[in-house]
C-alpha cells in the first residue's frame, strides 16, 4: 500500500512540472514581432509559439523591409528555407523534413525548422546566435513582444518597450477587429481611442528659453506642469520662478550625475539655495540624468524624491498639431494616472495643442508633487 502511494504521489510531482511547463508551449498570448525599430503587422498566420521548450518565429520576418534592419534575408523554395546575411558568406539552410539545420559548411544544429499553415518558422535562439543578432521577448500590453535587432541597436529592453507601446495597440486593433470581421461578429472599438476620461497627467518639463511661452499656454488652459530647473537656471531666472510657483506649477531641481565639478548632493544644495532666494520657498522633487542607482540613493538620503516618470517622450518633439496627436494616443494607452517627462522638446505652439486635446478628451493636467 506504501508504494503505490509513493508512485501516486511520484506521479502528482510529475503532473504538476509538466503543467508548470505547459504556458510555454500551450499558452495562447499574443506575440508581437518587431524587426530592428519596426513592430510588424500581427497575424495569427505569422505569429511566434513556442515548441520544445524553444520560440519560433516565421522565417517571413527576415524579407522586406526587416532585411535591410537585421542584416539577414529570407528565401523559400519547397522543402527548403534559408536565412543568409546580406553580405552573402553565412547562411544556414532548413530541410522541412529534418529536424535539425545546416550552414554552408556543412556544420549540423539543432533545432530545425517547423511548418505551420503552409507558413516556415525557425528558432530565435538558433538564427540569433549564428548571425549575430539579439533578441528579447518583452512583456506588453495585451501580450508579449519578440524585438530582435542587431548588438549596435542603442535602446534597452524597456525603452523599446516603451517606445514600441503605441504601435503594439495599432497592431493589435487592427488584428482584433480583423478576427471579428472574419467571425463575422461586430468589431470591438478600437483600445487606442483617445478618451482620457478624468484621468491625470503629469507633465514635467525642462526649463529653459521657451519657458515663458509654456507658462503662458499652461495659464490660458488653466493647467499646470513641473519645471525642472538646472541650478544655474534657478540663480538666474528668479522672475520666472516666481511666476511659475504663483500659478500653481511645481519646481523641480535638475542636476547632472555626470557633472566632474560638482556631486550630485553639491548640486541639489546649490539649487535649493538658489530657489530659496527667489521665491522665499524650496522644492524635494529632484531629476539626476546620466545617474546611477547611487546617485539617486545620495539624492534621496539628501531628501530628495527622485522623479521617474511614467513615459519618457524627451526624444520626440511636442511642437506641432500632428505631435500633440501623437502624446495624446500614447498618453491614452496607459491605465490610470500618469507621468510624462518631455525634457526641453515642447514648444508653446505645441503644448497649447496638447492642452486643447487633452481637455476634449476630459482630462487634466496637474503639477507634479511630492505626494503625486
Amino acid at each position: 500500500m506504501k508504494k503505490r502511494r509513493w508512485a501516486a504521489l511520484v506521479l502528482c510531482l510529475l503532473l504538476v512540472f509538466q503543467t508548470a511547463a505547459l504556458p510555454a508551449d500551450a499558452a495562447e498570448s499574443v506575440y508581437f514581432v518587431a524587426a530592428g525599430n519596426e513592430v510588424l503587422p500581427l497575424s495569427d498566420d505569422t505569429m511566434p509559439f513556442w515548441s520544445g521548450g524553444y520560440l519560433y518565429i516565421a522565417a517571413s520576418t527576415f524579407s522586406g523591409t526587416s532585411r535591410k534592419a537585421l542584416g539577414v534575408s529570407y528565401m523559400g523554395s519547397g522543402q527548403t528555407a534559408v536565412l543568409y546575411n546580406n553580405s552573402g558568406d553565412r547562411s544556414l539552410i532548413f530541410d522541412l523534413d529534418k529536424d535539425y539545420t545546416q550552414d554552408r559548411e556543412g556544420n549540423i544544429s539543432y533545432p530545425g525548422a517547423l511548418r505551420r499553415g503552409g507558413v516556415v518558422f525557425v528558432p530565435a535562439y538558433l538564427v540569433a546566435r549564428y548571425f549575430n543578432l539579439l533578441y528579447s521577448v518583452l512583456d506588453v500590453e495585451n501580450g508579449y513582444l519578440v524585438w530582435i535587432r542587431q548588438p549596435s541597436f542603442n535602446m534597452t529592453d524597456k525603452q523599446f518597450a516603451n517606445a514600441a507601446e503605441y504601435p503594439c495597440a495599432i497592431s493589435y486593433a487592427e488584428y482584433i477587429k480583423k478576427k471579428k470581421t472574419s467571425s463575422g461578429t461586430s468589431a470591438v472599438e478600437d483600445p487606442t481611442g483617445t478618451e482620457i476620461d478624468g484621468k491625470s497627467v503629469y507633465l514635467c518639463l525642462e526649463a529653459g528659453d521657451g519657458t515663458e511661452a509654456l507658462l503662458d499656454a499652461l495659464d490660458d488652459y488653466e493647467a499646470q506642469a513641473a519645471f525642472f530647473c538646472t541650478p544655474e537656471f534657478l540663480e538666474s531666472r528668479g522672475g520666472l520662478l516666481r511666476r511659475m510657483t504663483a500659478t500653481g506649477n511645481s519646481i523641480g531641481i535638475l542636476v547632472d550625475a555626470a557633472d566632474e565639478t560638482r556631486t550630485v548632493e553639491e548640486q541639489l544644495a546649490a539649487g535649493s539655495r538658489a530657489l530659496e532666494r527667489a521665491t522665499c520657498g524650496g522644492t524635494r522633487l529632484a531629476m539626476v540624468r546620466n545617474g546611477k542607482d547611487e546617485d539617486l540613493q545620495a539624492a534621496q538620503a539628501a531628501g530628495y524624491r527622485c522623479v521617474q516618470p511614467s513615459l519618457d517622450r524627451s526624444a520626440y518633439e511636442l511642437k506641432t498639431a500632428s505631435n500633440a496627436r501623437s502624446l495624446l494616443q500614447r498618453v491614452s494607452a496607459f491605465r490610470g494616472n500618469i507621468s510624462v517627462w518631455l525634457g526641453d522638446t515642447a514648444a508653446g505652439a505645441g503644448l497649447r495643442a496638447f492642452l486643447n486635446a487633452i481637455e476634449n478628451a476630459d482630462g487634466r493636467c496637474l503639477a507634479l508633487t511630492e505626494t503625486s
